[in-house]
């Protein structure tokens, strides 16, 4: 006899070998959500230090500092620590599904779709984003 969903129901990440919860388990829509407004933040922050308010508030090139940090310290801490400002903060971070290393490319390619807001709002099975299940890769627990 063959099971149904009916007879066994998944838990989200259990199609993918995550653990049910704590470390290494699929990350919460909030933890992810707080994640991304502390980048976000974060990125205010340090833009308005470096350019000043016409980030906030001007026209031409300085707009797009807010995005542009965003970019550089999303791609270099998940490269280095695994996830960005705002995931390390609410630990979480990106890990492969095969378990292999980020490497340095598939970081950079994230965050530069998660930079185009499409890709990240588009989300299919197991809450991965368009661009994790191009690059393999899912968002998990690091407690």
């Amino acid at each position: 006899m063959t099971q149904t969903h009916e007879d066994h129901d998944l838990y989200p990440g259990e199609s993918l070998g995550l653990p049910q919860a704590g470390r290494g388990s699929l990350a919460s829509w909030l933890a992810r959500v707080g994640a991304m407004i502390g980048d976000w933040a974060a990125s205010m922050v340090v833009a308005i230090a470096l350019f000043g308010m016409d980030v906030m508030t001007g026209s031409g090139w300085k707009s797009f500092m807010i995005l542009a940090v965003y970019f550089v310290q999303a791609s270099l801490l998940t490269i280095f620590a695994g996830g960005s400002f705002g995931q390390l903060i609410a630990r979480i971070g990106i890990v492969r599904v095969d378990g292999s290393p980020l490497g340095w490319w598939r970081p950079i390619v994230r965050t530069a779709l998660k930079c185009l807001v499409i890709p990240a709002l588009v989300v299919g099975a197991e809450r991965r984003a368009i661009t994790d299940l191009v690059l393999g890769t899912v968002v998990v627990n690091r407690r």
